[in-house]
């Protein structure tokens, strides 16, 4: 049986220093909150595991989801902006069955592990806009076995 993964950028955040410390713009929030929505209206998505980065817009657009989703935020280090796609890889590979996951991370995160599990090459994943999720289902983690099932912008929902 498939496994399923989401894969979510943050919504549009702040400028401003240090990086993980940026905040959500109105925008930014307003983009989680119609994502959050449009996931919280799926019964595909039960049981739902959810990971944010621990920059604070992920953990943010994260809180949006899990309020509309009712799952709590987990906090995963491994998915910040320059983090290794292949670690992330690692990582799944070592996650239980049966439980869809969403990772709420950041650009160029996002891109190259999408690129990584449907193309194989980190170099070949989409571009994100701000709030976009990914949906992609393998029957294993690794390099070029996933399925790009799904791709929704928060521009898709209006």
């Amino acid at each position: 049986m498939a496994e399923r993964l989401l894969v979510m950028r943050h919504g549009e955040a702040r400028p401003g220093r240090p990086d993980a410390e940026r905040e959500l713009a109105g925008r930014g929030g307003d983009e989680a909150r119609r994502v959050a929505a449009w996931l919280a209206g799926r019964s595909d998505l039960a049981g739902l595991r959810l990971l944010a980065s621990p920059y604070r817009r992920a953990r943010q657009t994260a809180g949006l989801v899990g309020e509309a989703l009712g799952a709590a935020v987990e906090t995963l280090p491994i998915i910040t902006p320059d983090d290794d796609p292949a670690a992330v890889a690692d990582w799944l590979l070592e996650q239980p069955e049966g439980r869809p996951l969403l990772l709420v991370s950041h650009m160029p995160l996002v891109g190259a592990l999408t690129g990584l599990l449907v193309e194989g090459r980190t170099d070949r994943g989409p571009g994100f806009p701000t709030g976009a999720v990914a949906e992609l289902e393998a029957d294993v983690w690794a390099g070029g076995c996933a399925r790009l099932t799904r791709f929704t912008a928060p521009a898709d929902l209006d």
